[in-house]
């Protein structure tokens, strides 16, 4: 820790950070605040002789990136907030970056070969294009002296933050014109052009039927249902959800569904395994996994939206749905939290006329 070294910056990786490779040993580091193709001087933040990789930031640029730009924030850059990853990164690199590591995921983890885009989202004004004021939530440390502050990446050290640029306006719960009731400190999506924009998007993937039977597993207070019973009937839909208060939100919010609190591979288990038209997923940052997933396949729906904030939980998980039979039929990225590395997509799997007989 605390070595410096000079190095050319490869690729981006998931996580927010670059690859690096220190020569002539070949050692593999994970570069902060740096861009793909610039010369830096990078500090060691983690690391020992006998790591398989180091962690770093680069605290110098020697070649910088025409994509390198100011960061707005006077709180991010090395040994700084560790909330943001990008501040350094131009808007419209930012997107690409998020599409190479989505792809990336893709190709290194369900074996495929796909074309992605990651799509701005429209928020408040007049913030909506340049990357700010956008997170209806955020949480702070509060300070012995009555301020706040920011942990620094990967650390418990706190530096204090008089103004985060990324905190926008508490959330308002309504989407197309419609109330929800949420808990005050529950999960509701953090952008505020994220519910509308996800709901729209698994609705047109999924194209629901009057009469069809839907099941929305991580459902939350119910976001995706409300819309769907909308399409198909409230009594055609179930949703399962883990958290006991999300469930009591989601009886108010989708009135006549069928609310089953539980865990989801829990609950699916005891669970007849009937045939089910649609299926929605919405897991958290691990994913859905074996199980969950295989429960979902063994009911034969003909088409899942699986919403997906890690792209390498998905692309797990979409190989696992492969292995099944259900093919990746649609990929919409979303970039709901502009100046980190996340990213939100939704994938359309599913299985051809034939393959449901």
């Amino acid at each position: 820790m605390g070595q410096r070294f000079e190095a050319v910056v490869g690729p981006v990786a998931h996580g927010g950070h670059c690859v690096a490779r220190l020569e002539p040993q070949g050692r593999v580091v994970f570069v902060r605040h740096a861009l793909p193709g610039e010369r830096v001087v990078l500090e060691v933040t983690e690391g020992t002789d006998g790591d398989r990789f180091w962690r770093a930031d680069a605290v110098e640029v020697l070649e910088p990136s025409p994509d390198r730009v100011p960061a707005p924030c006077p709180y991010a850059g090395p040994g700084r907030c560790g909330g943001c990853d990008f501040q350094h990164v131009t808007l419209a690199r930012q997107r690409a970056l998020k599409a190479d590591v989505v792809r990336e995921q893709l190709s290194r983890l369900a074996r495929l070969d796909v074309d992605v885009h990651i799509e701005e989202v429209p928020g408040e004004p007049p913030h909506e294009h340049d990357g700010l004021r956008w997170r209806t939530r955020q949480r702070y440390v509060d300070l012995p002296d009555g301020g706040h502050g920011m942990r620094l990446h990967r650390s418990h050290e706190v530096i204090e933050v008089d103004d985060c640029l990324i905190a926008g306006a508490p959330a308002r719960h309504v989407v197309h014109g419609l109330p929800f009731e949420v808990e005050q400190d529950g999960f509701w999506q953090v952008h505020p052009g994220a519910p509308e924009v996800l709901v729209d998007t698994v609705l047109d993937f999924l194209q629901p039927r009057a009469g069809e039977t839907v099941l929305d597993l991580y459902a939350g207070v119910g976001l995706f249902a409300r819309f769907l019973a909308d399409r198909v009937g409230a009594a055609a839909v179930t949703l399962v959800e883990g958290d006991q208060r999300a469930c009591g939100h989601a009886v108010v919010n989708v009135p006549g569904a069928t609310v089953l609190p539980g865990d989801v591979g829990s609950v699916l288990a005891e669970l007849p395994a009937a045939a089910v038209d649609l299926v929605v997923l919405d897991p958290p940052r691990e994913g859905a996994r074996r199980s969950v997933v295989e429960a979902v396949v063994v009911r034969r729906p003909r088409a899942v939206a699986y919403v997906a904030c890690d792209p390498a939980a998905l692309a797990r998980d979409v190989a696992i749905f492969a292995e099944h039979g259900y093919r990746l039929g649609g990929l919409r990225g979303f970039d709901l939290f502009p100046m980190t590395h996340h990213v939100e997509c939704v994938a359309l799997l599913t299985k051809t006329a034939s393959d449901l007989r």
